[in-house]
């Protein structure tokens, strides 16, 4: 693919119509030109590029020379690039406010158990949880390579709410670690977790239970490209789902194995 079809197809994406993307990647060729010019050098037809200058021109992506015939001249690509991304920023909260309005369930009753095959989509759950964290969290960190800056940042401003946390780490410098960056949460060595064994290839990393009903519990497998770790996980919540019960009566097991060892 060459350059220009490159910028083409990226400035597509942004939520340029491919005409307007060919006709500002033209101007950015020439320092100004005619439609006839700008017709020549993107391939579009003449009586179409009218009507697409007059678009770029409402995004303030090209600016109009009152000549005759007139001449055009595309924005400087910083400014340009600065309003294609506040355009494209506009959309998004304009369709996260509208999802946000759309009325959920009002049952949440056994909402099922769902899997994610991606290591972002794994920290965006978790820290999402994370975030609507009001009583408790126990998170378990049995890999370090799936421990996230976004997830550090959650469980610190967790503590910050007064939610009590309790980690559960391998090692005593994971211990630490966690000790001076949240102070305020509860840290266990759990040596076990250095000791883990492979389900079916895929080796623990990473477990949590927020309020004793949201679950997420992760684990990492080898991946054919060097230093590459493929996370998937298995999540839910609500408070009497089976695989909930669950987690939380085997955290409440190892909570009482810890205690009765202190």
């Amino acid at each position: 693919m060459s350059k220009t079809e490159e910028a083409v197809s990226a400035l597509a994406e942004l939520g340029l119509t491919e005409y307007e993307a060919r006709c500002f990647v033209a101007l950015t060729k020439i320092s100004t030109g005619t439609a006839k010019e700008i017709s020549q050098v993107s391939d579009i037809p003449r009586s179409r590029v009218y009507d697409t200058i007059e678009r770029l021109e409402r995004k303030g992506l090209v600016d109009v020379q009152q000549s005759d015939p007139r001449e055009y001249r595309a924005t400087e690509i910083e400014t340009a690039c600065r309003r294609i991304r506040e355009d494209y920023d506009s959309r998004i909260n304009t369709a996260e406010n509208a999802l946000h309005q759309i009325e959920a369930p009002e049952s949440t009753e056994d909402e099922g158990v769902w899997s994610i095959s991606s290591t972002d989509h794994v920290t965006d759950r978790i820290v999402t949880f994370l975030d609507l964290a009001e009583e408790s969290i126990h998170y378990i960190l049995a890999n370090d390579e799936v421990l996230t800056d976004d997830i550090r940042a959650g469980l610190r401003e967790a503590t910050g709410r007064g939610v009590d946390v309790v980690l559960e780490v391998p090692t005593d410098e994971h211990r630490e670690e966690f000790q001076k960056e949240i102070p305020e949460a509860t840290v266990f060595v759990a040596p076990d977790l250095e000791t883990t064994n492979a389900v079916y290839s895929e080796w623990p990393a990473q477990l949590l239970l927020v309020d004793h009903e949201s679950v997420v519990a992760a684990a990492t497998k080898n991946s054919d490209l060097p230093d590459v770790v493929q996370e998937t996980a298995i999540w839910t919540y609500g408070h009497d789902h089976g695989f909930a019960v669950w987690i939380r009566e085997l955290l409440d097991d190892r909570r009482a194995f810890r205690d009765r060892d202190e």
